[in-house]
C-alpha cells in the first residue's frame, strides 16, 4: 500500500493529555475523581469571563477580527511594549509551533533541554527540523552551558523553559546573563515563561523587562493556567517587530478565537484576582513540597503550579497506584511524575494516597 504520510513521524510520540476525571471516576464507581495531571488553576473562570463569553457566543456566526486588533492593543499597554510587537494564538504551545514554522527549513536545528516540555520534539518534527535535546541536570534543570555548548551553524532556534516544565526548576538571572551572552545574534531563543505568574522568588528573572529588548529574544507566555483560560486555548508573544510580522504572516488565519479574544479581555481586568489565586497556590506548592520530602522524596524546589516527584522506574507504579484511588497525576515514565497543585482539599487527598503508593 502506498505511504500517504511522512514515515519519520511513525518514530515521534504523541502529545498525551491529561486523562479524563469522568472515565475514571466511572471506572472506579466513585462519585468524583480529582485531576492533577494538566497543571489548570482550579479555582474557575475569573469574573466577568462568563459573562464575556456569553455575549460573544452571540456574534459567533462571524469571523473574529484577525488582526486581534483591540486585544493586543490591551496586552501592549499592560505590558508597556508597542501592540507591534504583540502576537496572540491559539495558546502558547501554537505559537511555540509557529516560532519554529517561521524560523526553520528541513533540517535547521532546534536545542532544547530534556526533560522538558515535551511538545518540543512534536513542533521541531512538525517542521521537518532537527532535535537536538541537551539533559537536564542532576537536580533536573536546564544545564545552559551545555545548551549553549550545543548551538551549531545550523541551530535557528533554542527553547529555554523558565520553570521548566515538567520538573518546576528556575534559572535566575546571573545564569540567563551569561547563556544569552554566549548564544549567537542570528540565533532565536525562545523564553518560554508559561508559568511567570507563579514565580516567587526576586532572582528568577522576568523575561521581557530583563531581555525584552534584545533582538534575537522572544518571550512566550499563556493565558490557560493563572488566568484560567485553559478552555479556551489564549497564548501571546512579545518579539522585536520584525520577528513579531514574520510570525504574523504564518499564524493560522483566525486561529484567535472571538470568544477566546473576548474572554482575555474580560480576564485581564481581573488582575488583583489572579494575584490573589495565585497566593494561594503558591501557599499549597511549599506545604505539599515540605509534606512529600518527609515521604523521603528528593522534589526539587518549584516556581510553577506543579511539583516534580523523580521516581525513576517507581514512576508508572505510582501512577497507577494514583488513579486507583481516583486521583490523576502525570507520569513521565521513567523519569518522575510531574503533580499539580490543586485546591487544599484535592492536595490533602493527594498527599494521603502518595503516602500509600509510596508504602
Amino acid at each position: 500500500m502506498t505511504r500517504l504520510t511522512r514515515a519519520d513521524l511513525d518514530a515521534l510520540p504523541a502529545y498525551v493529555p491529561g486523562r479524563s476525571v469522568a472515565d475514571l471516576a466511572r471506572e472506579l464507581g466513585i462519585a468524583e475523581a480529582v485531576k492533577l495531571a494538566s497543571n489548570e488553576v482550579p479555582y474557575g473562570p475569573l469574573p466577568g469571563v462568563v459573562e464575556a463569553v456569553t455575549e460573544a457566543v452571540r456574534t459567533v456566526h462571524r469571523y473574529p477580527d484577525m488582526g486581534v486588533v483591540e486585544l493586543r492593543d490591551r496586552i501592549g499597554t499592560w505590558l508597556g511594549v508597542d501592540p507591534a510587537r504583540v502576537v496572540t494564538g491559539c495558546g502558547s504551545v501554537a505559537l511555540a509551533e509557529i516560532l519554529v514554522k517561521a524560523t526553520c527549513l528541513p533540517g535547521d536545528e532546534v536545542v532544547y533541554s530534556w526533560r522538558s516540555f515535551e511538545a518540543y520534539p512534536i513542533i521541531a518534527a512538525g517542521a521537518g527540523a532537527t532535535s537536538i535535546r541537551v539533559p537536564n541536570t542532576a537536580a533536573h534543570g536546564h544545564d545552559l552551558a551545555a545548551i549553549a555548548a550545543a548551538v551549531t551553524d545550523r541551530t535557528r532556534i533554542v527553547f529555554v523553559c523558565n520553570p521548566n516544565n515538567p520538573t518546576g526548576t528556575f534559572l535566575r538571572r546571573a545564569e540567563l546573563d551569561r547563556f544569552l551572552a554566549d548564544v549567537p545574534s542570528d540565533v532565536l531563543v525562545v523564553l518560554d515563561e508559561a508559568y511567570r505568574e507563579f514565580v516567587t522568588d526576586p532572582d528568577v528573572p522576568d523575561g521581557l523587562d530583563t531581555y525584552g529588548d534584545r533582538p534575537n529574544v522572544v518571550v512566550l507566555r499563556t493565558m490557560s493556567k493563572a488566568w484560567g483560560l485553559a478552555g479556551l486555548r489564549m497564548g501571546y508573544l512579545v518579539a522585536q517587530p520584525e520577528v513579531a510580522a514574520a510570525v504574523r504572516k504564518v499564524v493560522t488565519p483566525f486561529s484567535t478565537s472571538l470568544v477566546a479574544q473576548a474572554a482575555a479581555l474580560a480576564a485581564l481586568d481581573q488582575e488583583e484576582e489572579v494575584r490573589r489565586r495565585c497566593a494561594l497556590v503558591v501557599s499549597e506548592r511549599a506545604r505539599v513540597t515540605e509534606a512529600l520530602r518527609k515521604l523521603s522524596l528528593d522534589v526539587p524546589d518549584s516556581q510553577a503550579n506543579f511539583v516534580w516527584l523523580p521516581l525513576g522506574d517507581r514512576t508508572a507504579g505510582f501512577t497507577a497506584a494514583c488513579e486507583s484511588r481516583g486521583v490523576i497525576v502525570r507520569g513521565f515514565h521513567p523519569e518522575g511524575v510531574r503533580v499539580t497543585i490543586g485546591t487544599p482539599e484535592e492536595n490533602d487527598l493527594f498527599l494521603a494516597t502518595a503516602e500509600a503508593a509510596l508504602s
